[in-house]
């Protein structure tokens, strides 16, 4: 009897000691508990945001129209992309020229060129900088009928340190002859954006 009873005895743990093992190779993954395991996947990590530069190229060209008006302006920076810091002084030079449609041989002034530079990041717009503004000083205007042109030079200030970008937002104001010999015109606006990044 007592013979039965050590083969069961020993049987016993033999179950207990296979069952313990089992049930250790069914615990938590390592990463799990905070041991070395897999890096988190790509779709877990948060990517930033790019930031727009529409000079990215050191260049850019618009068309624009306002009315009877279509104006070509070019756009560059002669100051390098990763010098456009928060406290560089960043000059936008431009040069604009229209057509009128019908071409009737009536002319198109510029009467008035505007910049307003607004700087931002991923949280929303900052505080606007001063208006720039270029206001013609003979009357009744800049003429600016192709093969005539218009070249300027704004400068963007100082802007926060916590700026990523800066939005130019630029508004030009022409003035169209009615007809080729009339000293009436007709007001046209055109407006445009130009995001440029600032480098960190």
């Amino acid at each position: 009897m007592s013979g039965a009873k050590t083969s069961r005895s020993a049987t016993a743990v033999t179950t207990a000691v296979v069952l313990a093992a089992v049930l250790a190779g069914c615990g938590a993954a390592p990463w799990a508990e905070g041991g070395d395991g897999p890096s988190p996947s790509a779709s877990e990590t948060t990517a930033p945001t790019p930031v727009p530069n529409d000079l990215s190229t050191g260049s850019t060209q618009r068309t624009l129209t306002a009315g009877a008006v279509t104006a070509t302006v070019d756009y560059w920076s002669e100051l390098p992309m990763d010098k456009w810091t928060a406290s560089a002084l960043k000059p936008l030079k431009l040069s604009l020229v229209t057509t009128v449609t019908p071409a009737d041989g009536q002319k198109v002034f510029l009467q008035r060129a505007t910049m307003v530079a607004v700087p931002g990041n991923a949280s929303g717009a900052l505080a606007p900088l001063e208006p720039q503004t270029d206001q013609a000083t003979t009357p009744p205007g800049y003429l600016v009928l192709s093969p005539y042109s218009y070249s300027q030079q704004f400068t963007v200030g100082a802007v926060p340190d916590e700026a990523t970008f800066v939005t130019l937002e630029l508004t030009y104001d022409f003035l169209v002859q009615t007809t080729p010999t009339s000293s009436e015109y007709a007001k046209q606006t055109a407006t445009d954006t130009i995001t440029v990044a600032i480098a960190h």
